[in-house]
C-alpha cells in the first residue's frame, strides 16, 4: 500500500532529521516535495501516525497520513514518476 505523508512542523528550528529517519524507517519511499512523502508499507495509516508522533512530531504541528490510490496526475521529475509507477498501490 502507498501512503501520502505531509506535515507542517510548527516549532521554530525545527530538526527534521529525526523525522525523515522515522519515515524513512516505514519502508519503500519517495520525498520530491517539502514536507510531502510517499511511503510504500504494510502499515496502516493509523500505525504510521502514532510512529510518527513518537519520532518527530510535536503536540504543536500538522501531520496527515492518506491511503492512496493508483490514480494521480501532476508535474514531477521522471526519477520520481518513475518511483510511482512502480510503487504497489493494493
Amino acid at each position: 500500500m502507498v501512503y501520502l505523508i505531509t506535515y507542517d512542523l510548527n516549532k521554530e528550528g525545527q530538526n527534521y532529521d529525526k523525522l525523515y529517519e522515522a519515515i524513512k524507517s516505514l519502508g519503500n519511499w519517495c520525498h520530491y516535495l517539502d514536507s510531502t512523502w510517499l511511503v510504500e508499507t504494510s502499515y496502516s495509516a493509523n500505525q504510521i501516525s502514532e510512529k510518527l508522533r513518537k519520532e518527530g512530531i510535536d503536540n504543536n504541528d500538522s501531520l496527515l497520513v492518506f491511503r492512496l490510490l493508483k490514480d494521480y496526475a501532476g508535474w514531477l521529475s521522471e526519477e520520481a514518476w518513475q518511483w510511482i509507477r512502480d510503487a504497489n498501490f493494493n
